[in-house]
């Protein structure tokens, strides 16, 4: 690497790494980047990401140490590297693990530091560690049993990751029989599987962390194969009841397990048996505004050994003080992203645990686990009377909402369905009048929160069989619908500027195709010069750090012939599958 310009990064001095995407070394680079850094903007030039405490923390618990990321920033940086960045993360290796819990009596546990300087700066705050305590006689610290999880959420806020060593309740015994044969694990997901119950470590540390991967790549394989190796009664908590649903189906057919065995705990059931199902929703629900989540008992019903959080991204703020009291069980937090728009991510940390694996979305998509699917912003214009009224507003969230609405984006998305005449089709929304226009325009059938859950199982299944083209969904569709045959995803409208809805969204498409090219395409509308198309690049954050590329359209674009030739042409899944037969 002779030459400065053709190394990829510049580090600057308020933490924000500069990622050109003219380097050779981009790809090589971005890969690595991926472990200790936040992205936050991916235009075309260069990708913006933050240096932060959190993302710091997640790269020391995959086994990067402040020299290994010193190094590659010496390596590829341009103009060298500001002694304020070093200092910040040779202060934050540091921190990791500076304290430990470990168990002291059954009632108490004792707080212990690498260094004893370091209780120093914890007698700063006492007034924020609620339940530390020092023994006037001896010096120690210590806290209580039941404070385990408050007080490592207290400690993470102060910057400190606490290293938990007080291990786990068995729980439970459970003997669940993975069928490996019919039913093999692929590589990465027995990585996964290894990552999380690592029997060559002491066992006291292993058992709390999340796994990531990527939408259609088997999570749910990976969280039934890990129930299997522990071998503990289990709760799983998911996002809604037909993912629910899929789990009991997954755990059915790939396990000795029966179906007597299994309870739903939900909003018509209330079943606890040695596996237990339960959602999100159910328990955070309450008869009143100010009475209790009566429901959240339910972690203390059995004597759980295992707890799964599907989806962790969605765990509810609710949860959180309620998880501080299970810290005891080992638990597994399953995604596809650990964006959460609401900031909580240092929560997740400590009191799920940090990442134990994730593999690139892209590496899967070369080994055809998934499908390669291209994406596209199309950038719409307003008609004259839209636009007039909304440079007249004043609010940010109501033109939001009015660039969101364009009715423009009827047209596209008639072009769009027409183009794409024999592929599978959803077409995904945030707002009810929206989706209800186009659904009424297409004769789709329309799915929303209100849809029961037979009539929505009866559609995705004629969707699945391919009797129903186009299918028209509201927010539902963002987790934990199995659309296999899906091909071609347009987004007319979405929350803000959401990373996690529009990873989620692409996930829909994901799954693998049958035919040669294994293709899948995704269409973002936005509404050009608008508030909306200005928040869609925050929307595009993490799925551009895992590799993807949107190529921007005017709608004009879609009359071309030769746009259309490149959009589907040869490589249609429809033509390779007709050929091949």
């Amino acid at each position: 690497m002779n030459h400065l310009k053709e190394r990829p990064l510049v580090v600057q001095s308020n933490f924000k790494v500069l990622l050109y995407t003219s380097s050779p070394y981009f790809e090589e680079v971005r890969d690595q980047l991926s472990y200790f850094l936040e992205l936050q903007k991916s235009p075309n030039v260069f990708y913006t990401y933050a240096l932060n405490e959190i993302s710091l923390w997640n790269g020391f618990s995959h086994g990067w140490t402040a020299q290994r990321i010193k190094a590659l920033f010496t390596k590829f940086s341009r103009y060298g590297v500001s002694e304020k960045v070093i200092e910040f993360i040779e202060k934050q290796y540091y921190y990791q693990n500076m304290f430990s819990i470990i168990k002291y009596t059954s009632e108490e546990l004792e707080l212990i530091a690498r260094e004893k300087k370091a209780f120093a700066n914890l007698d700063l705050h006492r007034k924020t560690l609620h339940y530390l305590r020092q023994d006037e006689t001896s010096g120690r610290y210590f806290i209580p049993m039941h404070a385990r999880g408050i007080f490592k959420s207290e400690m993470i806020h102060l910057g400190y990751p606490v290293n938990d060593q007080v291990g786990f309740e068995d729980g439970q015994p459970l003997e669940i029989n993975y069928n490996h044969s019919q039913y093999p694990l692929r590589g990465y997901q027995d990585q996964a599987v290894k990552s999380f119950v690592n029997k060559t470590k002491d066992a006291i540390i292993a058992g709390a962390g999340i796994i990531l991967l990527p939408c259609g790549s088997g999570k749910t394989i990976v969280g039934i194969a890990i129930m299997a190796e522990l071998g503990m009664s289990t709760l799983i908590i998911t996002p809604n009841v037909i993912s629910l649903r899929q789990w009991r189906k997954e755990i059915i057919e790939k396990t000795n397990i029966r179906d007597e065995e299994i309870g739903e705990y939900s909003g018509e059931v209330k079943e606890i048996r040695s596996i237990t199902l339960t959602t999100y929703q159910i328990l955070t629900t309450r008869r009143e505004r100010e009475a209790e989540f009566h429901h959240l008992n339910l972690f203390n019903r059995k004597s759980w050994g295992f707890i799964v959080y599907d989806e962790i991204h969605m765990l509810p703020a609710k949860v959180f003080r309620f998880i501080t009291s299970v810290q005891a069980k080992r638990r597994l937090g399953l995604t596809a992203t650990l964006v959460r728009e609401d900031g909580r991510e240092k929560e997740v940390f400590s009191l799920i645990g940090p990442k134990k694996f994730d593999y690139s979305w892209k590496e899967l998509e070369k080994l055809n686990f998934i499908a390669r699917v291209k994406c596209f912003e199309v950038k719409v214009t307003m008609p004259p009377d839209l636009e007039n009224n909304y440079f007249s507003f004043q609010y940010a969230t109501n033109k939001f909402r009015m660039a969101s609405e364009n009715p423009y984006k009827f047209v596209i998305t008639q072009k769009l369905v027409k183009l794409f005449s024999r592929f599978q089709i959803l077409i995904i929304g945030q707002y009810l009048t929206q989706l209800e226009e186009i659904s009424k325009m297409l004769k789709a059938p329309l799915l929303v929160g209100k849809t029961n859950y037979t009539t929505r199982q009866r559609i995705y299944q004629e969707f699945n069989d391919k009797k129903i083209r186009v299918l028209v969904v509201s927010k539902i569709a963002n987790f934990a619908v199995d659309l296999p045959n899906a091909e071609v995803a347009i987004q007319l409208s979405g929350t803000f500027g959401s990373r996690q809805e529009e990873a989620q969204r692409l996930g829909r498409i994901i799954r693998p195709k049958s035919g040669v090219a294994n293709n899948a395409y995704f269409f973002t509308l936005t509404t050009l010069y608008s508030r909306e198309e200005f928040l869609a690049q925050n929307r595009k954050g993490f799925l551009m750090a895992q590799g993807y590329t949107y190529t921007n359209l005017l709608e004009f674009d879609l009359s071309k012939d030769i746009l259309v030739e490149e959009l589907i042409g040869e490589t249609s899944n429809t033509t390779q599958t007709e050929e091949t037969t």
